[in-house]
């Protein structure tokens, strides 16, 4: 599948799957879209508390790398692991432009070191923020009560419909400890009832820019 990497609407990079017409990131602004959905709307629920982060798509390393920046301004620790099944290449990660979006030059080596690190091992970035990359598929996952927090942050529905399933939703909600949540972009009706029919408790909440709604689940005990 052809690849591109093309600039955004907050003039941060993103990968551009031409076949699909799919990105990893929102047209709108990859890093706005980041911000919004997974730390507006999910790590700052857990404020001055140690947390434990899935990530549903590693992908460019983008949200890793602002949910570290987080940690780092706040220190809090953070224990973080994302799952991708197909890593980019180390020349896409090159043309990622966002240490530079997100003045956060002094980190350059950090977002490196996320790439670099081995798969499906343990890496300790600081005191305050350890990643595991684990290179698997979705429908894989089987952790039980580990997470505080999912970051759903895989394809879109149009292309992927398969990663929006019931099924990969009874993994999540397995995933998360008693009153953990589930963040996400998207917003469609199917994707909320996959979610309420294993146990979430979903609310709708204001999108990002270029989206109307997002969806935030609870899994309430």
């Amino acid at each position: 599948m052809k690849r591109e990497i093309i600039k955004t609407l907050d003039g941060s990079t993103t990968i551009h799957l031409q076949e699909w017409d799919e990105c990893y990131h929102s047209k709108h602004g990859a890093i706005q879209e980041a911000k919004h959905v997974f730390i507006k709307n999910g790590l700052s629920l857990f404020e001055d508390k140690p947390v434990s982060i899935l990530e549903i798509g590693f992908g460019t390393g983008l949200n890793a790398f602002i949910t570290f920046l987080e940690s780092e301004t706040k220190k809090q620790p953070i224990d973080y692991v994302g799952v991708e099944a197909y890593p980019i290449g180390a020349d896409e990660v090159l043309e990622m432009n966002y240490v530079e979006e997100l003045n956060a030059v002094l980190y350059k080596d950090v977002f490196k070191k996320m790439h670099e690190c081995e798969w499906n091992e343990k890496t300790v970035i600081n005191s305050n923020f350890s990643l595991t990359k684990r290179k698997q598929f979705f429908d894989e996952i089987d952790d039980f009560e580990i997470f505080d927090l999912i970051y759903f942050d895989a394809f879109g529905y149009r292309v992927q419909p398969e990663l929006w399933s019931t099924e990969i939703f009874q993994k999540m909600y397995n995933s998360l400890k008693p009153n953990g949540v589930l963040v996400t972009y998207a917003a469609r009706g199917v994707v909320k009832r996959s979610m309420i029919s294993v146990g979430f408790t979903v609310e709708k909440l204001a999108g990002p820019p270029g989206k109307r709604e997002m969806f935030r689940a609870f899994k309430k005990v």
